[in-house]
């Protein structure tokens, strides 16, 4: 025989329905198929209307509201600090109570997404942009060429995979990661179109004036031919010192090439940024020793950026200006389409993932 809470949807309606006709408790039993006491439960706790069982909650709605506008005030405070200014507020609750109470409002604890900081006149000139810019189609963004610099180090931080490990192998040489106090890095500049990307550039040392107008000469205009052959295209960069300074100006101008005026503290509208976080996620797994095991796995994955990628990410710029036309020009955070996502994961991660998980 059924328990009570084994009583289906259709059960609990025929003995409420049964009930209502003046039936006893011992037929309704027989009609149903169950037990006769679990129909005098199904009866007895509709008839009190109780819903559920157990121990009752010791917090009320004017606790939870309380403890949303604690969590709020300050979203970057642990579970300790807030379960403690909960409990000042006259709330008699455990830390674990607290911690199931936010999970229940829908917060969970993850690791923030890092935004540049604009100040009001930049996200007013980002608006005016991105107003300027919003009928611009596919077909235009095509003709920009996009630049940036990137840095690389051979250790990423916080970045790459977890490690699974069991209780007191924290300090097991196989779970632990190396780190150095001042890694070896390299400074990359590159760019990119719709249909490919440009040849990479190692800069030895800072970026003046000088040395970014020797990068333009030697790699961008290379690239242009590569890109653009003979048609014309429009130049993106950012306003860095050596991007804006006034001999770099000059350069461009003697060379006939069209800017695209570009507003400040604005990475999260320029494409190339995703294709530099993209090449950094698919070195996570190399361990280069020095920097020139660095270049050159620097170079092997960029070689495996294909045109299909470039088109995409170009053809989000629509998508971008729609963003930070909505966020009244405040910074906002661009992420890949799924699609894009996919078929990153296919060509890089792939057969790392088989070579990992599956015996050859």
């Amino acid at each position: 025989m059924a328990k009570t809470a084994d009583l289906t949807t259709v059960q609990k309606m025929t003995i409420d329905t049964l009930k209502k006709e003046g039936k006893t408790q011992k037929v309704i039993a027989k009609e149903v198929g169950c037990s006769q006491s679990s129909v005098s439960k199904h009866i007895n706790r509709e008839a009190k209307g109780r819903k559920r069982c157990g121990r009752k909650e010791c917090t009320s709605k004017r606790d939870k509201r309380a403890l949303e506008r604690i969590v709020k005030q300050n979203r970057f405070k642990n579970v300790g600090e807030i379960h403690k200014e909960w409990t000042v507020a006259g709330v008699s609750a455990s830390r674990s109570t607290t911690h199931r109470r936010m999970q229940d409002m829908g917060f969970s604890c993850r690791i923030p997404r890092v935004k540049p900081l604009l100040n009001k006149r930049q996200r007013q000139k980002r608006l005016a942009w991105a107003q300027d810019k919003k009928d611009w189609t596919a077909a235009e963004w095509s003709k920009v060429m996009f630049s940036d610099e990137s840095k690389f180090c051979i250790s990423f931080g916080n970045q790459g995979p977890r490690v699974w490990r069991k209780t007191g192998e924290a300090q097991n040489p196989r779970c632990l990661k190396s780190s150095v106090k001042f890694p070896q890095s390299v400074m990359v500049w590159s760019a990119m179109s719709s249909a490919a990307v440009g040849p990479l550039c190692f800069l030895r040392s800072r970026v003046n004036a000088a040395v970014y107008q020797e990068v333009l000469e030697h790699f961008m205009l290379p690239a242009a031919d590569q890109l653009y052959g003979g048609d014309d295209f429009i130049f993106q960069h950012d306003l860095a010192p050596a991007h804006s300074a006034k001999s770099t100006s000059t350069w461009f101008k003697d060379h006939g090439i069209p800017l695209l005026d570009w507003p400040a503290n604005s990475p999260d509208l320029n494409p190339i940024e995703n294709l530099w976080g993209i090449v950094k996620r698919k070195m996570r797994d190399a361990r280069p020793n020095n920097a020139e095991e660095l270049k050159a796995t620097i170079k092997a994955t960029w070689a495996l950026i294909t045109p299909e990628e470039c088109n995409r990410l170009v053809d989000s710029m629509p998508r971008r200006i729609a963003a930070a036309i909505q966020a009244k020009g405040a910074a906002t955070e661009y992420r890949l389409p799924y699609m894009l996502k996919l078929s990153m994961f296919i060509l890089f991660s792939w057969p790392t993932f088989l070579k990992n998980h599956f015996l050859y």
